[in-house]
């Protein structure tokens, strides 16, 4: 069976040493791959409870260990109990696959949000996918979300040219923000403020924390040798939300759809390198 993770949440940003930095590269390639297969493995009709299960096996399978599994977070009164956060529809985050296992529809819109622990340390990643014939508006709202990733990370493989001073937190909110603004003029859609990125690598969660809107050249300064999440979270409709019975499970609350796209990003002297993507 996977182990849990004893790790707690970092209230500090914190440098990766190259040693550190080598094993995240392995430890994102490895996430990466696990993600693949499960996205490439949703068909109409199967078991949440399926891609939980088949989550813990590729997990193990690859040496590594969840991050999620156990993991308490201070929003949470009990430790998440499974490896895989998957959200369909007005589910927003923090979906729990195992515990009432739900049926996985033609036309869902779903979120697979995942993180793992390889030699000690963490990385993260999620991707939304659409489920069978998806709508336009739906199919939209999933480009919208990794739109405004490809564009976060564009931003930071550029940065030393670009923000000669150094990138702040506001910086990358920003983009966020002005990569969504057709997708908003357009579709209504909108970033669900309450959630962001944030730091990773010796914790799950580190900080800074990374909101998905702000103003250039405020917040917090990211420097070479961080490894940070950035993870737009957007939805349909006004992106106010609410949380389930379970704790955990946030959704919309007028009921519209959301996406989530993450990639775990190391910041270096030159720009930046993402590292739980297959190049």
């Amino acid at each position: 069976m996977t182990k849990t993770s004893p790790k707690k949440p970092l209230k500090t940003t914190t440098i990766k040493t190259p040693a550190d930095i080598l094993i995240m590269r392995e430890g994102g390639l490895k996430l990466a791959k696990i993600l693949n297969t499960l996205k490439d493995s949703v068909v109409v009709g199967m078991s949440s409870l399926e891609l939980e299960n088949m989550a813990r096996k590729l997990i193990e399978d690859e040496g590594a260990v969840s991050a999620f599994l156990g993991y308490t977070p201070a929003i949470a009164h009990r430790p998440y109990p499974a490896v895989l956060c998957l959200s369909a529809n007005d589910s927003v985050v923090h979906g729990i696959p195992n515990e009432q296992p739900f049926t996985i529809k033609d036309g869902d819109v779903l979120t697979l949000d995942m993180g793992i622990v390889y030699k000690g340390l963490f990385v993260d990643s999620a991707v939304t996918i659409p489920v069978g014939e998806v709508d336009l508006k739906g199919r939209k709202l999933i480009e919208s979300g990794e739109t405004c990733l490809s564009a976060v990370i564009e931003t930071l493989k550029n940065w030393p040219k670009d923000y000669p001073k150094g990138i702040k937190t506001g910086d990358i909110g920003y983009v966020v923000e002005k990569t969504l603004s057709y997708y908003r003029k357009t579709y209504g859609f909108n970033v669900v403020e309450i959630f962001g990125g944030h730091g990773v690598g010796y914790s799950v969660h580190e900080d800074p924390f990374i909101p998905n809107f702000g103003m250039k050249g405020q917040g917090v300064l990211i420097k070479p040798g961080m490894v940070i999440a950035i993870e737009p979270i957007i939805a349909e409709g006004k992106g106010e939300v609410k949380i389930d019975k379970d704790g955990y499970t946030y959704r919309t609350i007028d009921g519209k759809r959301a996406t989530h796209s993450e990639h775990t990003i190391l910041i270096t002297e030159t720009g930046a390198e993402v590292l739980t993507e297959i190049n």
